[in-house]
C-alpha cells in the first residue's frame, strides 16, 4: 500500500503545510474544504510536492524529517528539485 508525503502551499499566506496520506489529492480537497482547522486560514492550498513510500511508517519518518528542518528555504529547494528532476 502506497503512502505519500505531501507539501501544500498557501499563496495568500506564503506558508507551507507538510503531511502524509494515501491519497494526497483527496487530502488537498479536505484542506481546501476547511476540514483541518490548522489549514483553514490558508485556503486555497495548492499541492506543491509529493514523495511516494511503500509503507506508512516510512512516510511518517520523512514527514517528520521535513518538518524538523523548520526551513522555508529547504522546502522551496525540495519543491524546485522535484520540478527540475
Amino acid at each position: 500500500m502506497q503512502y505519500y508525503v505531501y507539501i501544500l502551499y498557501s499563496q495568500p499566506r506564503d506558508r507551507y503545510y507538510i503531511g502524509y496520506a494515501r491519497y494526497p489529492q483527496a487530502r488537498l480537497e479536505d484542506h481546501n474544504l476547511g476540514a483541518t482547522s490548522s489549514t483553514r486560514p490558508g485556503r486555497p492550498w495548492l499541492l506543491a510536492y509529493t514523495e511516494e513510500f511503500d509503507n506508512k511508517s516510512a512516510a511518517i519518518r520523512r514527514e517528520k524529517e521535513i518538518k524538523d528542518m523548520k526551513s522555508h528555504k529547504f522546502i522551496k529547494t525540495l519543491i524546485e528539485s522535484k520540478k527540475n528532476g
